[in-house]
Parts: structure tokens; sequence; C-alpha cells
């Protein structure tokens, strides 16, 4: 760890890179984090532990006759005397590099300096599972009471970022991040339900609601039934639909739109955007102060890619609709990319909302309006089939119920899925409410999702899987 603050590391390699002829601007990053987590399995408390740790990334330029040219470099445990070496390293990667296609000028500074700037970071500590831990011990014995295991993982992490550029910048942001997964089984393992959430500090965790949902569907599983691969009218929970919009969320750089080679390219050149994808009025938005879902404030890109640029470190982040009303409004833009595309700057931003105008109904409310279809619980094993069309392929887990004249009667075996997240939208026929939820495949990469439930029509089980 290092043997100095934060703040002063980065105002020493601002320093440092300063006096270094030929260097043009410099940007660097330093991410503070701890974690805290708990495990538990066949109705026990296993394991717990506390980490920290810090990583120090530095972005150099330099400017040639060709251009501008980006180093990067990042390393963690980094303390004082190393940081001439680790900026002196940012510097020759630099000079090494060809001009960066999407160099620009460093971000300047705009509006009032951040107060938070000389605040120590703040960490996380076992403390954070006092309540929920007690709920979790009663929820613990009723299962092994009534003959059930519970196995699952929570973890919080609290993350606190300090970035700092020759421009004069001096931002700073503290990150929570905390997750539950339960997984409860029947005692003869023969059955098996998932349920997770996303929290900011587990004060809003309801542990007795979430294991109750896993005790119904376990014996919702009680009968099993054998139907054959096929399209169904599927209901598809929060937890599922999240997993499918991240993936389409993650598909939408503009930069490969604009090169043709995604479901939001234009034939012929350009982008979608502007397309009505769906008749339903569905706004999928993302929003740095989403009440709940509160993320980075402002652009943090440790590298530059695609759908990211580290000139834009630093950069404001807005309120930005991706589908506004069922119409494509916005792709995933850089300062770079937005100069290719002509359309407005709108970075990537670490949450998702995806919202109905005036649904209020629930998931019990959609099954009870069902006279035939499936129910997922989650997926699993997601993986592009075919990027034209964002044609996904994936596996179903831990419970898909078949649906009868508004009750589920039993458990069905498990599929393997083709569809398309963009397809589906315009096959959507029914929306509940939205609510905060927790992904399956994703969540140890975007844990902050707000979805409602949907009735897809037509959804494309195409095989049947041997999967559990």
């Amino acid at each position: 760890m290092s043997d100095q603050t934060p703040q002063e590391t980065v105002e020493r390699a601002l320093a440092i890179a300063a006096g270094i002829a030929g260097v043009d601007g410099c940007v660097v990053i330093a991410d503070e984090s701890s974690s805290a987590n708990l495990r538990w399995a066949n109705n026990t408390l296993t394991t717990n532990g506390v980490t920290r740790g810090r990583r120090l990334t530095v972005v150099a330029t330099v400017s040639g006759a060709d251009g501008t040219a980006a180093g990067v470099v990042s390393r963690t445990a980094v303390r004082t005397a190393d940081l001439d070496d680790l900026v002196n390293a940012a510097v020759a990667a630099a000079r090494e590099n060809t001009p960066a296609q999407d160099a620009g000028p460093l971000v300047e500074p705009a509006g009032e300096p951040d107060l938070s700037w000389h605040d120590l970071p703040v960490e996380t500590s076992a403390s954070v599972f006092e309540g929920f831990v007690g709920d979790l011990g009663v929820e613990l014995a009723k299962a092994d009471a009534e003959k059930r295991l519970l196995f699952g993982f929570a973890e919080h992490v609290m993350s606190s970022t300090y970035l700092g550029s020759s421009t004069g910048l001096r931002l700073r942001h503290d990150q929570p991040t905390g997750k539950l997964e339960l997984n409860a089984k029947s005692a003869d393992l023969a059955r098996s339900a998932w349920g997770g959430a996303a929290t900011r500090d587990f004060t809003d965790i309801d542990v007795h609601r979430e294991c109750g949902d896993l005790a119904r569907r376990l014996e919702w599983a009680s009968r099993k039934l054998e139907l054959p691969a096929g399209r169904y009218e599927t209901i598809l929970p929060p937890t599922a639909l999240a997993d499918l919009m991240i993936y389409l969320y993650w598909s939408s750089g503009a930069r490969d739109a604009h090169d043709g080679r995604t479901v939001f390219s234009k034939p012929g050149g350009g982008t979608r955007v502007g397309e009505q994808l769906t008749d339903l009025p569905l706004t999928l938005r993302s929003d740095p102060r989403a009440s709940g879902l509160e993320c980075d404030p402002f652009v943090i890109a440790h590298a530059s890619s695609g759908e990211s640029s580290v000139f834009d470190n630093g950069l404001t982040l807005a309120p930005t609709s991706w589908i506004d009303s069922g119409r494509l409004n916005s792709l995933i833009q850089t300062r770079y990319t937005s100069s290719l595309t002509g359309l407005p700057v709108t970075p990537s931003i670490d949450n998702l909302i995806l919202e109905h105008p005036g649904a209020t109904a629930s998931l019990d409310d959609m099954i009870q309006s069902t006279g035939r279809g499936l129910l997922l619980t989650c997926l699993w094993y997601i993986r592009e089939v075919d990027p034209q069309t964002l044609l996904l392929t994936g596996l179903t887990r831990d419970g898909v119920y078949l649906i009868e004249d508004g009750e589920v009667v039993g458990a069905v075996n498990n599929y393997r899925f083709n569809d398309s997240p963009v397809d589906m939208l315009r096959r959507i026929t029914e929306v509940s409410a939205t609510q905060r939820c927790l992904c399956r495949e994703w969540n140890d990469y975007f844990t902050r999702t707000a979805m409602p439930s949907v009735r897809v029509a037509d959804f494309n089980m195409s095989t049947v899987s041997q999967a559990s």
C-alpha cells in the first residue's frame, strides 16, 4: 500500500510528468477499494473476509508531427519510491505508440471545484452486514427446519476514485456496490432456485422476502413436466431481462455501428439512431444520479476502446436516454466518435433502467393473466451468435415454469435459447412496473439495473438442454 494519501500520490505523479520534456498532458487516476464478504452453504455460514487494494493509472500524452500519442500504465500497491518509474513507463509507452485516433484536448475544469477532493477514502467493513446477518441466520434456521438447503454469497465493495489532470481537474467519487446471491435447493438436490438483489449498503435487503420467493419456487418445482423446444409466450422477470438489456447496451457503441458492424448499423451507412425499435413507449436510460443506482458522475477511463477514451477522463456525465418511447435515441459516444457520427457526446454510464410509463402490474399479476406460457427466472452462459442482428444464445437455469390458466403448474426442463434482445423489444406485449434488480450472468461487472417483468411473444427455446 502507498505511504502517501491518494491525493498526494496524484499530485506527485502529475508533477513528475510535468518535469519530463515533451510531455503535453497527463491524467492520473488513483482507485482505492475495500471489500467485505460473507459465504454460506448447507444452511451454515462458512467464510467471511475483508480486503483492501489500490491501483494507480497514469495516462501520458506526447505530440509529434503526425499527431498525439497516449501511453497508459496501471499498477497496484504503488509506493512513493515507485512513482518515477511508473510515470516514465507511461511516457515511454506514449513515445513508442502511433498517434491515437481518439486524441483530443484533455478535459478542462468546469464549474465549482470538487470540495470532497481532500477527503480520505471511504472504507467498508464487516459491520455493513450487522442488520443483514441476523435476518440471514433466521432464514438459515428456517430452511434447516423445513428441509431446504440455502447457499449464497454477500459482498460489499467501496471504491474511492481520485482523478487529477495537468489541465487542473481534481475530481473524486465514492462508489458503494453491494450484491446478494441466494441459491435454494431441495434436500435431495433435485430442485434449485436462484435469487439476487443489488444494494448500496445492505439496509434495504429483505432476506425474508428473497428466501420466501425461493421457497415458493421450489414448491412449484415439486411437479416436473417435459416440454419440447419451440417458440413460447414467455414472461421474463427483471433478473433475466436485465442480462439481455445489458448485452444490448454493451453492444451499442457508436463507432462499431458507424462502421457497419452491429445491429445498430444503418444499411448503406451510418447508424439507426432515430429508428423506431418497438411500438411500445419503452425507455431505456442511464442516469448517474438515479435514486438507489447512483454511479460515477464523470468519465473514468483507464484505457481507450471503441466505447471509451482516455482523453475524455473527467467529462461530466448527464442523464441519457438510449431508447426513448421505443425509438433508438443515442449510442455510446466518446468525443472522437461523436465527430465521426455527428451525434451528441453520450459516454457510457454505469447503470441501466428500462421503463414503461404508467405500468403498474406486478409479476404475480402477469402470471394470473396468462393463459399458457413459460416463466423464466434467470439465464446464464449468454454468448453472441451474430452481431448484425445481436442474436444471442444461452441457457436457462434454476427454474423454468409452466403457467396454465393463471397458475404455475410445475417446472419444465431447461432450454438453450436463441433470440435477439433488439428483435425481442418489438415482440413485448405486456410490461410491469420497474424495480431494482440484480442480473445473474453479468453481476460481476454490472449491478446497477432497474427493470420490469415483460411478456414476450414467441421467445425462441431452440433446443432442450440437460443443464440443471
